[in-house]
């Protein structure tokens, strides 16, 4: 069973082997994302809606309260990426013990009112030089931490800051409009295939300036593995979205510019496009 779930101004559309439904006014994406079986739950809704039009309005993020964490260092790429920006510092060695760990690295990223929309800019901080998009499959995870659904997540990063010292992985990484979600989430009472491909490009001035593509096989942590580490001793009474990490990261040489337009596509779920700020 498979649904695809957007939000808009007219109220949350849910879509079903493109039928596509208004959901009642009284239900949110809390609900969903409270329900001990959200699949069974959205299949309930999903039979009380009312057949509708595609919406013509702007798609919004697909977040009600839910936080928005992330887990680092679950890709060779990445690790590789972390170990060159901080060796400098001499952190480098941090990067690799992790991706080596029992343990991974989880770390908080955003609350509902700091994520980006799709359409909407996503920022680059004033006191960083050189800031990179990560492209993301993000889990979407119940009251309970199981793994519902999946979105599309940009993990705005600032590598010259997280670089300097590890420690300051939070400035790195948090901050207004550093995170985008959607453009709808994905519900499926399977898992996707380890085929599922991810894959960015950045345009400047309509010409591609950067691009690549890796594939969910590629990352080292299982799903369940990180989001059981996330629910340890945490409560998310409304559930919670979980970025998984990148295996995409540009060279060394690049940064982002405002005006920028970054493209995340992962199919089934869509393309994730944000202009940068």
């Amino acid at each position: 069973m498979e649904f695809f779930v957007s939000k808009h101004a007219e109220g949350i559309l849910i879509d079903q082997r493109g039928l596509t439904r208004l959901a009642p006014t009284d239900w949110s994406l809390d609900r969903l994302f409270a329900a001990d079986d959200p699949v069974a739950h959205l299949a309930d809704v999903f039979g009380r809606s009312r057949d509708t039009a595609r919406p013509t309005s702007l798609t919004l993020a697909p977040v009600g309260q839910q936080e928005i964490w992330a887990a680092g260092v679950t890709y060779l790429r990445s690790r590789t990426a972390r170990m060159e920006e901080s060796k400098d510092a001499g952190g480098g060695s941090f990067y690799d013990k992790v991706y080596h760990a029992p343990r991974p690295e989880l770390f908080f990223k955003a609350t509902p009112p700091r994520v980006a929309a799709p359409g909407t800019p996503v920022r680059i901080r004033g006191d960083s030089r050189w800031n990179v998009p990560e492209p993301e499959l993000t889990l979407a995870l119940n009251h309970r931490g199981a793994i519902f659904g999946y979105t599309i997540g940009n993990d705005m990063s600032s590598r010259d800051i997280e670089g300097e010292n590890p420690l300051y992985l939070p400035q790195a990484k948090v901050y207004d409009r550093s995170a985008a979600l959607g453009p709808r989430l994905l519900v499926r009472d399977t898992p996707l295939p380890t085929t599922t491909e991810i894959a960015i490009e950045i345009r400047r001035g309509g010409a591609t300036v950067f691009s690549g593509h890796t594939a969910m096989s590629q990352i080292k942590r299982r799903f369940d593995e990180l989001a059981e580490y996330l629910f340890r001793d945490n409560v998310f009474p409304n559930g919670c979205y979980l970025m998984t990490g990148t295996g995409i990261v540009p060279p060394d040489a690049f940064t982002l510019q405002s005006g920028d337009e970054i493209r995340i596509t992962i199919e089934p779920i869509g393309t994730l496009i944000n202009p940068v700020g």
